[in-house]
């Protein structure tokens, strides 16, 4: 119930954003030469402060409890959660990549997840990994994509992750198809939502010093953000765009890191 209501108050704070978008693009000077506009993002002034408001509740939340929560639980352990949540999402990931027109991936994922559930303990090892399976995640936003329909601008709401206009019509078939979603037991669920939260942003704790080294972290934040929705739309191999060539490849690697690469950065 608490995630539906989430669901529905992120939906509502979408409309109340894009019926003030017009008020948003009166702000922006595309002809200055200092100004940082891009078309695909004509609600700066308002993402701005949203921006700077989720980054204070970061420093003193999400920050501190995702480097607690590496300090004090062995990397194995890591390992098998992160293995656990991304089983998760492999129904997912099939429905997605049938959608798509990719049977070939989604039947992949489906053996994927039967293999990690059985043989795997519910998704703690990845023993389809191991075997060779590759693992194909794919969401329904990333299909609508596909599809064809319009990303939409760029949006920053309070205690949300970055995400263009077209993912929020995503979001209720991306949170119908999470197994997670239909586990009956509402408080053990809702501890499993914070902890894959606190997971995610444990897997992000690489990102943190480029951004506190950037003379524009919303900038990077946005650039980072659309070039790896890209990637992923494109499975892996993107359209060339030299405008969009600023950050390199192993600048852009280290905001998702992997659990291997993330066990091996020391705790503050």
């Amino acid at each position: 119930m608490r995630s539906e209501l989430r669901l529905s108050h992120s939906l509502a704070l979408l409309l109340l954003v894009l019926a003030g978008s017009l008020t948003g693009c009166a702000s922006h000077d595309p002809l200055d030469e200092n100004s940082t506009y891009v078309e695909y993002d004509p609600l700066e002034p308002f993402n701005r402060k949203v921006h700077s408001f989720n980054r204070a509740f970061d420093k003193v939340a999400l920050g501190p409890l995702a480097r607690g929560y590496r300090k004090i639980t062995p990397t194995p352990v890591r390992r098998s959660i992160s293995n656990f949540f991304s089983n998760l999402t492999a129904p997912r990931s099939a429905l997605n990549n049938f959608l798509q027109g990719k049977p070939g991936r989604g039947f992949n994922e489906l053996g994927r997840f039967l293999f990690n559930s059985t043989l795997g303990i519910g998704g703690l090892f990845d023993v389809a990994g191991a075997a060779g399976m590759e693992r194909y995640d794919e969401n329904f936003s990333q299909t609508l994509s596909v599809w064809g329909v319009p990303d939409g601008p760029y949006i920053v709401l309070p205690f949300l992750a970055p995400a263009m206009a077209s993912d929020f019509l995503a979001l209720p078939v991306d949170y119908y198809s999470d197994v997670l979603t239909y586990y009956d037991n509402s408080s053990v669920r809702d501890k499993i939502w914070g902890l894959r939260l606190i997971e995610l942003r444990y897997r992000l704790l690489g990102a943190d010093a480029i951004l506190e080294e950037s003379q524009d972290p919303y900038v990077t934040v946005r650039e980072a953000f659309r070039q790896n929705r890209t990637f992923r739309i494109f499975d892996g191999n993107p359209p060339r765009d030299d405008e969009e060539e600023f950050y390199d490849d192993e600048m852009f690697d280290e905001f998702f890191e992997d659990e291997d690469a993330t066990a091996e950065v020391t705790s503050e």
